[in-house]
């Protein structure tokens, strides 16, 4: 796989507005984004940090997979986010190393990013998500 960098760190949270104060006035982040992702059932809000990323993510829907990341084990650090130059090439070389998929191809993401997840049963526990421009 040809990762670039990490992309982001996806942080679940109940809500973006009472999250805000912390990253904006306690850590000096700024928010440059905030946008809803209706797919997803999730609203998003990023901050950079260098060439990294932190998007908060808030269930619009009591079904959505954040809900229910968030009842089953509380708000915090929900996956991580590789940049790679083609997630479909990265989805295959993944799977043909037997690794599970949780998407089969990419799908639209945040800021118009063409995203993919792998499941965290193949990746030592950790929600990985590839995604490029």
């Amino acid at each position: 796989m040809d990762i670039s960098h990490i992309e982001h760190l996806g942080i679940a949270v109940k809500s973006i507005a009472d999250s805000l104060p912390y990253y904006e006035n306690v850590l000096g982040l700024k928010c440059y984004n905030i946008e809803e992702v209706a797919d997803q059932k999730v609203k998003t809000a990023f901050f950079k940090v260098g060439q990294t990323k932190i998007e908060l993510l808030e269930p619009t829907s009591e079904d959505s997979t954040i809900a229910k990341f968030i009842e089953k084990r509380g708000e915090g650090v929900h996956h991580v986010a590789f940049a790679v130059k083609d997630v479909a090439a990265s989805l295959a070389e993944a799977e043909s190393k037997g690794v599970q998929l949780i998407d089969k191809a990419p799908r639209g993401g945040a800021e118009g990013l063409n995203i993919a997840f792998l499941h965290p049963k193949s990746t030592k526990g950790v929600l990985t998500e590839l995604c490029c421009n």
